[in-house]
This record gives structure tokens, C-alpha cells and sequence, in this order.
């Protein structure tokens, strides 16, 4: 039987013309292929890329997706929600809009999932207003250098690796170093400044973590009376990739709502190597072309366009800011592999976690020799940097001739005192976890140390010694703290603080 050919064209018209007086082509499609969290879309001819879409699953009920990949005929898609009830041949409807997510006070205090819905049992979110998830960072015409120090109550990295308003400082290590601990403690230091103009709003996105991990963290923030200032974004390893995808772009989102209102904002995205593991999910699944070490080419993209929103406005624009602490966990310490080289080039500094230096004791168990801040200087009080200026290079000097001195050899005077004095000053910046410490008290102890008072003291002797400074200092010599805080600068006050120092240690030593 010969096949015409006119005859098929003209079958195909009007099955065309059919489909077309029942729906609108443009604004509706087809799902032909769904799975892992993707679905592959035939129509919706006139989607933009990141539009947001409506898989009607029956009931009334849909699930929202989102434009990823725009080819000839089908439109990617990742599905956010139960892609499970999403099935081969669901109509979907795009609406025209781009993912937004509600912001506002009414979120503070609250764990959200990445949509902005509360997940902590305590009814609905009371939010102002929607903002975009994803948008053009400020330009460098609407911004001002960073010079305002973000006090992370960590002496290690108060003293040595500064983070300023508007910074993006990367914290980087291996598995189990203390990587949430530095960015928790930095929430709870913020505690001090509630009510104060340098008051910051907090919000803490987990991705990829496990559910009972984060329900840790919240519940030791509610201890600390740091909840009340923090949102708790959390894309938990349970949750389907585009959802740990898109949360810290949701975080951000929210955080900007306080930033162009002139407020300080603290963004801590809990991890960024999970986020990446999560995109190239969705990539590889949606046939983006594979690059090195099988990321798509644009995850750069995804991490540059996140962390470019970190900004400290100009004062034309309100003054505010938005701080990121991004974490990225490495492979057995190799911070030249792919993604942390990415975020390393992106941010402002890293601070580097050292699992040797972790299991011997020291903990932060800070690198001070990779770890670099480069704002510096510009993010600190003037105390600070006077006595805290040679501290990197002294310890830099100690760690090595800390390896010149295990060959056994015999030191002169000068080498064994320079190695005493800097394992005293490793033993001043230990710190507990959750208890971060106030600026003026860091200066304190780090001024004590680097001008020797710490030098004939046991190893074992040193943490209580200074603490118990400390309190000295808010006691018995308070009129030279006030001092101090007042003229936030050493200068001048050089030989007061020694002799109030000289005297609480000769009362000390006879205990």
C-alpha cells in the first residue's frame, strides 16, 4: 500500500489544530519523562528559564517545579515537593512568575524548609512580603568597602583572621574539625549586640545534613537565647536535590529583606560541597554536558552568584550588610581539588580547619599559616590590631621551629624562649565550644601573652590564669577596662594595663 504523503500532513494539522482549541501550547505542556526529582516537559513553548511551573497532580492539588533547560521541543524541569506524585502525561501549567519566598521578622526565630514553609510544628510563617530566590547581585556603585569588624568571639580568628561586614571568609577542612562550631559560636557572639546599632539578624541554611544534626544545632541556639535573633533554613539530606539546590539562594533571599532595610545580616551556608553534589544531581540527570571531575561547567556559576550577594551597602542605600560564612568540606585535606579551589577564589579569605591540629588539642584547630583574611587590618578595633598585630608571624615562626626542635638538636637561649613563648600563645587562643568571648577581654589575654607574662607559667597553668585576668578585669581593675572600651586602643594605655596585669599576677602566683 503506498503512503501518501499529503494525506499524513493533513492528519497531522488537524491533530494540531485540536490540541491547539483545547489548550494553549505557550502556557501548558505535557509531562513525557519524570524522575529523580526532574521531569521533562513537551510544550510550554513561550517558558522562560527559571520560570516557576504547576504540575496538577488531581484533588486540586499541585506540585511547583521550576525551568531549568530550554531545548527544541521539551523544557527541564526540577520538581519542588513530591516528585513522587508526579507522573508521564500530568498537564503542567507555567505561571509567569520566578521562585520567590516569603521574608520578614515573622520569620526569626523559625526553621523553614527551602521554600520558606515552617517546619518546626508552630503554625503558619507570619510573613511581610515575597522576594526573588534568584537576582543580580548589587553592583559595585551601590556598595562600600568593607571596614566594620563582624566579631566572631573566637580569639584565633577575632585576632589573626579578621571577618568584617560585607565579607565573604570561606571555612574549610575534613569532616568533624569544628567547622559548624566556628559559624555557631559566631551566632551566639551576636547575642551582645541585640538592641545595638551593630545588632545582626542570623540565618543559618543546612544543606545536606542530617535531620537529627541541624535539630542539635537549633536546640543549642534556643539554649544560647541566639533563636531569637536566627532563621533555620533547613534542605536536610532527606529532602530531594532541588530543594537542597535552591536553599541557600533562599537564605540569602531572606537575608536581604534586613540588609536594604540598613540592618547587619549573618548568612552561614552549612555546606556548599553538598550544594554542588546536589546540582550536579539535577545537571547530570537533565544531560547538561559533564566537565572536570564531572560538575557541569556553570557550578562555578552556582556558587559565584550566591556569594557576589554578600555586600555592604553604600549609605545612600542604607549602610546595611550581608556577611557569608560559606563551609566546604574537604577530602582528606585537599583544598586544591575542585570546588574548594572555586570558593576559595570567590571569597574574601579562608579559614583553614587541621584534623592533626584537632586531634592533638587544639581547638579551633585553625592553620594560621593557610588561613588568610583579606580584609585584615581594615575589619578590626584599633586595640586589637595594635597587640595582635606579629601574632600570625609568631606562630607561623613557632610551627617551625616547633619541627626544627623534634630533631633533637641543641637550641640556644633565644630559640628555646621564642619556642616557650609560642606554645604559651597556641595555648591562650584555645577555646571551648559556645563560649564565645567579648572583644576588649581577647585583647586582654593576647596583650598578655605577647608581652610575657604568660612566659613563666605552666602549659597547664595558662587557660586559668587568663581567665581568671579576666574576670580581675571586670572586678578589682574595671576603671582600666573602661578605659580601654572607651578609647577601644592600647596606645596610651600600655603601662596601665601592665601594672594592673603585674598586680593581679603577683596575688595569683601565691595561690
Amino acid at each position: 500500500m503506498k503512503i501518501q504523503t499529503d494525506e499524513i500532513t493533513g492528519v497531522i494539522k488537524q491533530e494540531v489544530e485540536n490540541f491547539g482549541q483545547a489548550l494553549d501550547v505557550a502556557q501548558v505542556g505535557t509531562v513525557v519523562e519524570v524522575g529523580d526529582g526532574i521531569a521533562r516537559v513537551y510544550g510550554l513553548s513561550e517558558a522562560k528559564a527559571g520560570e516557576m511551573l504547576e504540575f496538577e497532580i488531581g484533588g486540586g492539588e499541585s506540585v511547583s517545579g521550576q525551568v531549568m533547560n530550554l531545548e527544541e521541543d521539551i523544557v527541564g524541569a526540577v520538581i519542588f515537593g513530591d516528585y513522587l506524585k508526579v507522573s508521564e502525561g500530568m498537564t503542567v501549567k507555567s505561571t509567569g512568575d520566578l521562585l520567590s519566598v516569603p521574608v520578614g521578622e515573622g520569620l526569626l526565630g523559625r526553621v523553614v524548609n527551602s521554600l520558606g514553609e515552617p517546619i518546626d510544628g508552630k503554625g503558619p510563617v507570619q510573613a511581610t512580603e515575597h522576594r526573588k530566590v534568584d537576582i543580580i547581585a548589587p553592583g559595585i556603585a551601590e556598595r562600600q568597602p568593607v571596614t566594620q569588624p563582624m566579631q566572631t568571639g573566637i580569639k584565633a580568628v577575632d585576632s589573626m583572621i579578621p571577618v568584617g561586614r560585607g565579607q565573604r571568609e570561606l571555612i574549610i577542612g575534613d569532616r568533624k574539625t569544628g567547622k559548624t562550631a566556628v559559624a555557631i559560636d559566631t551566632i551566639i557572639n551576636q547575642k551582645k549586640f541585640v538592641g545595638t546599632e551593630d545588632e545582626m539578624i542570623c540565618i543559618y541554611v543546612a544543606v545536606g545534613q542530617k535531620d537529627s544534626t541541624v535539630a542539635g544545632v537549633v536546640e543549642q541556639l534556643r539554649q544560647e537565647g541566639a533563636m531569637d535573633y536566627t532563621i533555620v533554613v533547613n534542605a536536610s539530606s532527606a529532602e530531594s536535590a532541588p530543594l537542597q539546590y535552591i536553599a541557600p539562594y533562599s537564605g540569602t533571599a531572606m537575608g536581604e529583606y534586613f540588609m536594604w532595610k540598613g540592618k547587619h545580616v549573618l548568612c552561614v551556608y552549612d555546606d556548599l560541597s553538598k550544594q554542588a553534589t546536589a546540582y550536579r544531581q539535577l545537571s547530570l540527570l537533565l544531560k547538561r554536558p559533564p566537565g572536570r571531575e564531572a560538575y557541569p561547567g556553570d557550578v562555578f556559576y552556582l556558587h559565584s552568584r550566591l556569594l557576589e550577594r554578600a555586600t555592604k551597602l553604600s549609605d545612600d542605600n542604607g549602610g546595611g550588610s550581608l556577611t557569608a560564612l560559606p563551609v566546604i568540606e574537604t577530602q582528606e585535606g585537599d583544598v586544591s581539588a575542585y570546588i574548594p579551589t572555586n570558593v576559595i577564589s570567590i571569597t574574601d579569605g579562608q579559614i583553614y580547619l587541621e584534623p592533626e591540629l584537632f586531634f592533638a588539642g587544639v581547638r579551633p584547630a585553625i592553620n594560621v599559616g593557610i588561613s588568610v583574611s583579606r580584609v585584615g587590618g581594615n575589619a578590626q578595633i584599633k586595640a586589637m590590631k595594635q597587640v595582635a598585630g606579629s601574632l600570625r608571624l609568631d606562630l607561623a615562626a613557632f610551627r617551625e621551629l616547633e619541627a626544627f626542635a623534634q630533631l633533637g638538636t641543641d637550641l640556644d637561649k633565644a630559640t628555646q624562649a621564642q619556642l616557650d613563648r609560642g606554645a604559651r600563645m597556641v595555648e591562650l587562643l584555645k577555646q571551648p565550644q559556645y563560649v564565645p568571648m567579648d572583644v576588649i577581654d581577647q585583647v586582654l589575654q593576647i596583650f598578655a601573652g605577647s608581652n610575657g607574662l604568660l612566659d613563666d607559667l605552666a602549659l597547664d597553668q595558662v587557660e586559668k590564669f587568663t581567665s581568671d585576668m579576666v574576670e580581675y578585669f571586670k572586678t578589682q581593675a574595671s576603671d582600666v577596662r573602661e578605659e580601654l572600651v572607651a578609647a577601644q586602643q592600647v596606645k596610651g594605655l600600655e603601662d596601665k594595663i601592665k601594672k594592673a596585669m603585674q598586680n593581679f599576677k603577683s596575688g595569683w602566683s601565691a595561690k
